[in-house]
């Protein structure tokens, strides 16, 4: 079995040099990696490589752009996190005013089986959700202020005060199981569909969990698509030879759909016109990929802010 053995800073250039991406300032390089790690900056390598099989950097590719590469994509991850959190407590709220108004503020009332699907294919995933969620009881009820505050004060835990503890993903879940005229209740606050939706929230997770864990995030593709919207139309983004359309259907932008959809307005024009000024600054700092190369990994088509101005 081969061993991956501990290298230095100047082994670790030399590598780098092998494959053949230049370092000007070889001091500044040695500090970067220091602080943020040969393994994760060598992640984003992919982008600058001649091709998938020629495993060698482009031609005056740089250990700088290299690095803006895995700073870009930090900026981005931050941007899309805090947007990604709003949704998150949009979605937990809307979900525990809909189910509390309908079956109580108690665990032991909106925790009730038959509170959700009666479909007996979905029965297990039903029960396995409840117990997720009684076990999350268990665990914060001591460990966690506002948890703690319910419990020692009133002797439950409304759904409302839950939600706070509930991981995005068990969110998504619990929308899964619910009857199909909660879930539509829920989806009209956003005019879609209930199918939309639950896609919706799945890639609004699986994007979270990504900027929670700092994983790369620019180029990332989920295993789950979402429909074709007005906004693939109106953008005149191309289609495959299956009648599909390239982009923005489970990368980054199908994300950037979603929220447009889901968040205000303002918040996510904010949002795009932060996103457009790090592509610029990735644009103006590397040279050796033309920015086209950014949109195709990204899923963005070239006209992407003009989506702000859709109906």
């Amino acid at each position: 079995m081969n061993k991956k053995e501990f290298k230095t800073l100047d082994e670790q250039l030399n590598i780098f040099e092998s494959k053949g991406l230049t370092i000007v300032d070889r001091q500044r390089a040695k500090e970067i990696l220091l602080k943020e790690n040969y393994f994760f900056l060598n992640g984003y390598r992919r982008i600058f490589m001649l091709s998938n099989t020629e495993k060698r950097f482009l031609k005056n590719s740089t250990f700088q752009e290299l690095y803006c590469m895995f700073t870009f994509d930090r900026e981005l991850r931050n941007i899309l996190f805090k947007n990604l959190l709003i949704i998150e407590n949009n979605i937990k709220s809307i979900i525990s005013y809909t189910l509390s108004i309908k079956y109580g503020y108690k665990e032991k009332n909106y925790l009730k089986a038959s509170n959700f699907t009666t479909d007996h294919k979905q029965q297990r995933r039903v029960n396995d959700v409840l117990n997720k969620m009684k076990r999350q009881i268990r665990v914060n009820a001591q460990n966690h202020t506002a948890t703690l505050h319910y419990i020692s004060n009133y002797g439950y835990i409304p759904l409302w005060v839950l939600v706070k503890v509930l991981s995005f993903g068990l969110i998504n879940e619990l929308y899964g199981i619910l009857k199909p005229q909660d879930q539509l209740e829920i989806c009209e606050t956003y005019n879609l569909n209930p199918e939309d939706m639950e896609i919706y929230l799945s890639l609004l997770a699986n994007y979270r969990n990504l900027c929670a864990h700092e994983d790369i995030v620019f180029d990332h593709r989920t295993q789950r698509y979402i429909s074709p919207t007005r906004f693939h139309e109106k953008l005149n983004i191309p289609k495959n030879e299956e009648n599909e359309y390239v982009k923005g259907k489970n990368d980054i932008f199908a994300l950037i759909i979603i929220l447009r959809q889901m968040l205000d307005k303002d918040k996510f024009v904010q949002m795009m016109n932060e996103i457009d000024l790090k592509i610029q600054d990735f644009k103006w700092q590397v040279k050796s990929i033309p920015i086209e190369k950014l949109y195709d990994n990204m899923g963005l088509p070239s006209n992407y802010m003009d989506i702000i101005d859709i109906d």
